[in-house]
């Protein structure tokens, strides 16, 4: 029996560890993904959020738009994708509450 109560105390212990690495990873993944002041995603809305971010920082990649002079990690730049990407993200068919994939 107290072999039993140890296995699930060290069960618990590792899932409550796990939890909490898994809501550490999303804290961090919000914080680099641009959102807009009204978001308050869930973690499926998080995890397809950042899907539609690299697919756009690809599509801008693609078509060159970024500045030739390498200034694209600069804070500048950055604030820049930022900001295109929230025009690109409200001006699209796309919606966090309707995406199926």
């Amino acid at each position: 029996f107290d072999d039993l109560q140890t296995q699930r105390v060290m069960a618990n212990i590792r899932e409550r560890q796990r939890t909490q690495s898994l809501n550490e990873a999303f804290t961090s993944l919000r914080k680099i993904i641009p959102t807009l002041p009204s978001d308050k995603l869930s973690k499926i809305q998080t995890l397809k959020l950042a899907a539609r971010y690299i697919d756009f920082l690809c599509q801008v990649l693609q078509s060159d738009e970024l500045d030739a002079r390498g200034n694209s990690c600069n804070y500048v730049a950055h604030e820049r994708l930022s900001y295109a990407f929230s025009v690109w993200r409200m001006g699209g068919a796309w919606s966090l509450s309707t995406t199926s994939h």
